[in-house]
């Protein structure tokens, strides 16, 4: 099933992928901060791997932080998949938005004091859109690419932001179902059959079905993975995965959100959203097991050629999830 074209209620944006790309550069590039009043909800939930953010305030508080420390950030978009939203489900669209970010790390704030260093880094965002307007949001930022560039490892890091907080009592929490706060939209996405074949070959990789790799993926898949790795082939591809789920044999996985699409000019693609909830009980890709509960928030993003899976995108952020290891230990 496809999408029909739908427009935002302003006629300035033709679609929804302007929309969603024109007031990133807005808000960002054009130091529009101020006009966070008009695209965000009062009441907006920000979730990422690191924290829960409710109030535009604080998200205005947070983007002006993000520009003293990086006066140069450019967010660059390189796709939006996206989905009309039924009206018993909230109404408005649901966007995954994938992009890059160039900046210079040229004032003091979150990573330290300033380094001077350039970053680039991948992030991918799923928005709920009323209108013109922003009401809930789900945000994973590359961190590992980040502090790997600072010359640091995310377990380091992370240990370090722990104290820079103020210990293991006073510091920020990341995000858990238990600190998740609800939002407006409650839907899954759509139908289409893109959308549900990518959902189902994760949920096999889960269930330690590994031969859905080479079923699905094309040989010469090009991937891109946390800490901006990147890799190829069906190799590289099982090796990630089966990292992940080593770590956490034993937790949760939940499918929270699907959305399949077919555009003109473009190849049919894929955007999921997915969470692990368990125990850091495996040896994996988090080191020694040390029990701690932790929350994987993820995001996947793929394109689908003749011989399958031929671009995947997968983020979660390597930092909150050391950051809870660590706060278990504490």
């Amino acid at each position: 099933m496809k999408d029909t074209p739908s427009e935002p209620d302003e006629a300035r944006w033709a679609d929804i992928p302007a929309y969603v790309i024109g007031v990133t550069k807005e808000i960002w590039e054009d130091r529009g901060v101020h006009t966070l009043t008009r695209y965000y909800a009062p009441a907006i939930v920000v979730r990422s791997p690191a924290s829960v953010v409710v109030g535009n305030d604080e998200v205005i508080g947070a983007t002006l932080a993000t520009l003293a420390e990086f006066p140069d950030r450019q967010l660059l978009a390189e796709d939006v998949i996206w989905c009309d939203v039924p009206l018993a489900r909230g109404g408005g669209h649901l966007s995954s938005h994938r992009l890059i970010s160039t900046a210079t790390h040229t004032g003091d704030g979150v990573y330290g004091p300033a380094s001077g260093r350039t970053f680039r880094y991948r992030i991918l965002a799923d928005c709920h859109i009323t209108g013109t307007c922003i009401d809930d949001e789900w945000l994973v930022r590359d961190q590992g690419a980040i502090v790997r560039q600072m010359g640091q490892t995310p377990q380091d890091f992370a240990a370090d932001l722990i104290e820079r907080e103020g210990g293991a009592e006073h510091c920020v929490k990341p995000l858990t179902p238990e600190r998740d706060v609800p939002g407006p939209y409650t839907g899954r996405g759509n139908t289409d059959p893109w959308g549900a074949r990518l959902a189902e070959a994760l949920e096999r990789i889960m269930a330690a079905d590994l031969r859905v790799i080479p079923e699905i993926w094309d040989r010469g898949a090009e991937l891109a993975y946390p800490g901006g790795a990147t890799g190829h082939g069906h190799g590289d591809a099982d090796r990630f995965w089966t990292r992940l789920r080593a770590a956490f044999p034993k937790a949760e996985f939940r499918i929270h959100h699907v959305i399949g699409r077919e555009d003109p000019l473009m190849a049919p693609r894929a955007a999921v959203r997915w969470s692990l909830w368990g125990r850091h009980s495996g040896w994996g890709g988090f080191g020694r097991p040390t029990g701690a509960m932790v929350y994987v928030m993820g995001i996947t993003q793929a394109e689908f050629g003749p011989r399958g899976l031929r671009r995947e995108w997968t983020l979660y952020d390597e930092v909150a999830i050391w950051k809870q290891i660590h706060l278990h230990a504490a």
